[in-house]
């Protein structure tokens, strides 16, 4: 079984006992985490489409770590002749989360 959830403004497929990680959520290790906008569920070919959120479905997980780093992007800025260069790096910082129950 899976769903399609709406996390923090984007979509995520998520299966229960596997692990996600989403953009910084507010909360500490350990604590239970409940998401509620299910966009579609799949049960062993049985397809729920929500318009726009299927009714009285919820994942629920549990935050693991809370402060995991994506990779480096590098925003380059030039103007050609003109001597202006400015070069700065962000790294987005994401929360693991293990989902533990669908439904």
């Amino acid at each position: 079984m899976y769903a399609i959830v709406e996390i923090a403004g984007q979509q995520t497929k998520v299966e229960s006992g596997k692990f996600i990680y989403a953009n910084k959520l507010s909360g500490n290790e350990g604590d239970a985490v409940e998401f509620t906008n299910v966009l579609l569920t799949d049960d062993n070919g049985t397809i729920t489409v929500g318009a726009p959120f299927v009714e009285g479905v919820k994942v629920t997980g549990k935050i693991l770590t809370s402060l995991v780093k994506g990779d480096k992007v590098i925003v380059f800025k030039k103007k050609r002749r003109k001597g202006y260069r400015k070069k700065n790096g962000h790294r987005q910082q994401f929360t693991k989360v293990l989902i533990e129950s669908i439904g």
